[in-house]
């Protein structure tokens, strides 16, 4: 019982933290559509399905005690997360003003964003692979490992679709868009700020 409020409390606690999964989604929402906001959030928790896959199979140790791996793995996330800022800050201002979306985009493609954003994001493996590391005994069960593993992932989905359910809310949604040019600047800037502090930060 202890392991499980341990692994409860430090996934909600993690998930709720803002970071560029938390950016990719209300962007999406509230720019785009809440289809393409939920997408990006199922995205988000295929990639820790991925991350808890890896981990349970062992190579999160290696990634822990692979610094050249793990530097690599660091730097193409930052290179992604300075690209999709890039992108947003060039964001042309001049869209109509009856226009209510900046691009269309498909659902493999908001979920693809979704899924890149968190498995390019070494903060997520270090998250997972030291839950695991740390919390878990050695003796517990591979099946148990397994549940842990799918709640991680359906507790981001679920937070996420959430989030992205809240901001493409009509009423929150309505006022955000006249503003949909300089919520591309903040969240692109944001973007750009965790990638240059994932690539310098040790």
């Amino acid at each position: 019982m202890t392991q499980l409020l341990a692994v409860i409390t430090i996934t909600l606690l993690a998930i709720i933290s803002p970071g560029p999964d938390f950016a990719m989604v209300t962007r999406n929402s509230v720019l785009l559509s809440r289809r393409a906001g939920v997408f990006t959030a199922l995205g988000i928790g295929i990639a820790v399905l991925v991350h808890v896959t890896y981990t349970l199979v062992g190579l999160g140790v290696l990634l822990q005690q692979s610094p050249w791996l793990f530097s690599g793995l660091k730097l193409v996330g930052a290179i992604y997360l300075v690209w999709l800022g890039v992108k947003m800050l060039r964001a042309s201002p001049d869209a109509a003003a009856g226009d209510v979306t900046v691009a269309p985009l498909s659902d493999l493609a908001a979920l693809r964003t979704g899924f890149l954003t968190n498995v390019l994001n070494p903060k997520t493996t270090i998250f997972i692979v030291s839950l695991f590391m740390q919390v878990l005994q050695p003796g517990t069960p591979l099946a148990v490992q397994i549940a842990y593993g799918g709640f991680i992932a359906v507790a981001h989905m679920a937070w996420f679709g959430l989030v992205a359910m809240c901001f493409s809310a009509t009423a929150i949604r309505g006022r955000l868009l006249a503003a949909r040019h300089w919520i591309d600047r903040v969240f692109g800037g944001l973007l750009v700020g965790f990638g240059v502090l994932l690539a310098v930060v040790r």
